[in-house]
């Protein structure tokens, strides 16, 4: 895994745990992390991670909505 150095200004009401479930729920969001891999990133269990989301609008259901339509298509 990469470690990356932020410098956020103090004037960012943030600590380091917010900051990383932020960036993990957005690469989350685009595809580019599992939840399993986000949940890692945020230092978090996939629950509590899973849970989290919701702050900032991010569905658990990470899929397009036309994959959901050839799902049922082929059910």
């Amino acid at each position: 895994m990469k470690t990356l150095t932020v410098n956020i200004p103090d004037s960012l009401d943030m600590d380091n745990k917010e900051v990383l479930l932020l960036v993990a729920s957005k690469l989350y969001e685009q595809g580019k992390l599992s939840l399993g891999q986000a949940a890692d990133v945020a230092g978090l269990t996939k629950r509590t991670f899973a849970e989290l989301l919701n702050r900032y609008n991010v569905s658990i259901f990470n899929f397009p909505a036309t994959d959901l339509s050839r799902d049922v298509a082929n059910a």
